[in-house]
Parts: C-alpha cells; structure tokens; sequence
C-alpha cells in the first residue's frame, strides 16, 4: 500500500535553513583555517579578516544576497498591481475613503501602543545603567565612521521643512519613484490615485485596464511562488553570513540587557497583536501565528518588510482567510508606514542611550519621544537598517548626543531582524481586523 509523502511546511524549510546556516558558520570559525587570517582591500585599504569570513562572504553570503535581490525585484511590480486592482475593485470611491481611514487609523494606533511598550519596559530595566565606561569607549572607537554615515544621512531628513514628508508623498516622476524601493510610499500614491481614475471612469473603458493589472497580478504571484522555492537557501546564506560578522561575544555581553530590554518589548507586541486578533475577529492566538509564521521567519531572516511582502500577501489571503479586496490595499500600506517593531526599539534605543551618558528624561521629553518615534516609523523604509537611519532623528528631538549610536551599532543587526518580523506580525494583524470590520473575512 502506497501513500503519498507529506511535503515539509514552508515555516520548517526556513527555520532549517536558518539553523544550518548557523551551525555551519559556527563550526567553520572554530576550525584551524577558519580563524587564520587574510588581507583583502576595501576601499583602498588593506584588512585583516579571517579565512572563515572571506570564505562566506565570497561564497555563500552571494547567495543570500541575490535572494533579497529577487524579493526587492518584484515589490514594486506586485504592489502597482495589487493595489491598483485592490482599488479599482472596490468600484465606490466611499468605500475606498472608509477602508482607508480605519487601515491608517489602526496603524497608528498600534505604533503608539509600541512606543509607549518600548518606554515603559526601558525605564523598568534600565539596561544603559549595565554598561562600563570602558566598553562604551571601545564602541565609540569601533563604530564611529558606521554611525557617523548615519548621522549624515539623517541630516537632511532632518533639516527639512514640517510638510516636507507631506510633500515627498507626490512623485514628480513615476519611473524615477519605481526605480528605487526607498520610495515606495511615492509609488502606493500613485497606485491609489490611478486606481481611483479606473473607478472614476465607465465600466466599458475601464474593463480592458482592469483585465491587464488582473493578469500582471498574476504574473507577479506566480513569480513569488517561484522564488520562494529556494527561500531555504537564501536563508542559509543570509545567517551563514550574519555569523560570520558578528562581533565578539565581549561587546554583546555589553549590550545583553539593552538586547533583551527590546526583545521582551518585541515578543509583548505579538501578544499584543494576537489578543487584538482575537478581540475583534474571534480568531484563535494558534490560528493566527500557525497562519502568519513563514512570513515572520522571512522577515527574521532578511530584515525587511517590504521583501516579505510578496509572503505576507499569500500567508494573509490563503491561510488567514483575509479576502484579496482589503490585502492588496491594506498590507502595502502597512509595509511602509507599519513599523511598530522599529518605533518600539527606537524608543528603548533613545532612552538607553540616554542612560548610558548619564542623562535623565523627564516625562515631556519621553512624551516627545513618543511623538517622533511614531512620525520617523512612519516615513522609515521598509529595507535593512532604515531604523538606525530615522533614530538618529529621534534622538536629536530628546536632546540626546547622535554619537551615542555607536554604542547600539554592535548588535542593531540581530534586533533589526527580530523587530521586522513584529512589523509583518503586526501588517497581519491589521489587515485581519480591517477585513472583519469590512465583511471581508472568511
């Protein structure tokens, strides 16, 4: 008697990719070769790293790296045409406005709720009181030039008039906006707005616009699904890389209650997520994540939102029951202005920091954190280490010295990881409140 053979779950693949990559570049720094040293010019110097590093980052971190290429490749096609056809479905401008309001409205309701988490945790802890005078030094002295290019690229962001987020919203080149994946918010407008013409005109005109978009959204699907094929591998790749580079264990023991200060704060937030599942969609906390965890781990693994997406899209559709009306709307809204993960440990950031210098906030000043944590998770870029990017924004707000990202720069790279996959918890979690509240829930 024959039986067919139960194919392993997506979540698993991933996990194990992860675990491999781990073990393997774990075990080739302990070898011999692998802690013997080798010269390598970057930037017109000449570096000293070992055997184990030059090895993964020449030939497996390649791997990984073309893997987060793919994803980034199609997230704008897919949200051009997920949200145009979301939009154009909807056929009543009244339903789109109202969709809308409650999806923004959510949103920032659960960054404040993580802002305030992060605050609240960090003030309990006081994890920048742990950290010695020599340790800070040594990381100043280290991360310096890395945090002063934050600095620089904060700068302008930061210089810029109150309405100058308002006024980046509206590309003045569509091409130029699609060009780069920093300026997906650019593209979402353009979508909506174009959308919202297909609405605006006769059925009869819009019908052969509608069938194209229904067809290149397909496209970009399957696409996804061909790419997800070799998901485990790109993990393998992307840890087996991570590990490597990772600093020593003395500077991490540094930074252990700062690290564990924002991943208590981050597993608080997903049960905050699943409580407000099951509050208002009367979904099962097991359901939820069961449904929504191969998207998590992509979102651990290449620490960013908007390369998750195309999972996230499928994981909400086809396991969480969220109809394709309110996802295509809701969830590339949410990869771009839902980081309730990087405003949480902005705050915890903001507030170590502080403590590290010996400085005390008082109320207003965390209340100011609060506010700019909410506006900077809003406008950061759903890619790798935009957070570190719109910190330093919030630090300067609270009056808290810029040359304090230093002491944060060591182990950003592992809690950016587990921050975006609160990010794609949370998009979830919206877009199944927002499909309750639509009638679009299965």
């Amino acid at each position: 008697m024959s039986s067919k053979k139960r194919k392993m779950a997506l979540h698993w693949k991933i996990l194990l990719g992860m675990l491999f990559g781990i073990v393997f570049s774990f075990l080739l720094i302990q070898t011999p070769w692998g802690k013997s040293m080798t010269t390598i010019t970057q930037g017109g110097e000449e570096l000293e790293i070992t055997k184990a590093s030059r090895f993964v980052r020449d030939w497996i971190k390649p791997f990984g790296n073309m893997f987060i290429n793919a994803l980034k490749l199609i997230a704008v096609p897919l949200i051009l045409g997920s949200l145009i056809k979301g939009v154009s479905d909807l056929k009543d401008i009244s339903k789109l406005s109202k969709m809308g309001f409650r999806t923004i409205a959510t949103y920032i309701g659960t960054t404040i709720i993580a802002v305030s988490l992060g605050l609240v945790m960090v003030n309990m802890i006081q994890p920048g009181t742990t950290i010695s005078e020599e340790t800070r030094e040594d990381l100043i002295a280290s991360y310096s030039e890395d945090a002063g290019t934050k600095i620089s690229m904060a700068s302008e962001q930061r210089e810029s008039g109150p309405l100058r987020a308002l006024e980046d919203l509206i590309p003045n080149n569509l091409f130029f906006a699609a060009s780069d994946n920093g300026n997906m918010l650019q593209v979402i407008v353009f979508a909506i707005f174009f959308g919202i013409g297909l609405i605006l005109i006769s059925p009869e005109k819009a019908a052969p616009v509608k069938a194209f978009f229904d067809g290149f959204n397909e496209v970009i699907l399957k696409l996804i699904d061909l790419i997800m094929l070799v998901s485990p591998i790109g993990v393998f790749a992307l840890m087996a890389g991570l590990v490597v580079e990772a600093p020593s264990q003395d500077l991490f023991m540094a930074l252990l209650w700062y690290a564990i200060t924002v991943v208590i704060g981050l597993l608080l937030m997903i049960v905050i997520y699943t409580l407000l599942v099951y509050l208002f969609t009367k979904k099962s906390p097991v359901f939820f994540l069961r449904g929504i965890s191969p998207a998590q781990l992509l979102g651990f693994s290449t620490s960013s939102s908007a390369a998750t997406l195309p999972l996230t899209m499928e994981r909400v559709e086809d396991h969480l029951g969220v109809e394709e009306e309110v996802t295509s709307f809701v969830l590339p809204i949410g990869a771009t202005i839902n980081m309730d993960g990087t405003s949480l440990y902005q705050a915890v950031a903001a507030i170590f920091i502080a403590q590290a210098f010996g400085m005390q906030l008082d109320l207003s000043a965390q209340l100011t954190i609060i506010a700019t944590a909410t506006l900077a998770s809003i406008g950061s870029a759903a890619v790798p280490g935009a957070g570190m990017v719109m910190l330093v924004i919030v630090l300067a707000q609270a009056g808290i010295p810029e040359a304090g990202l230093a002491l944060i720069f060591a182990i950003d790279r592992p809690l950016d990881m587990l921050r975006t996959s609160v990010n794609v918890t949370g998009d979830a979690a919206v877009s199944m409140i927002i499909g309750k509240s639509m009638g679009k829930l299965k």
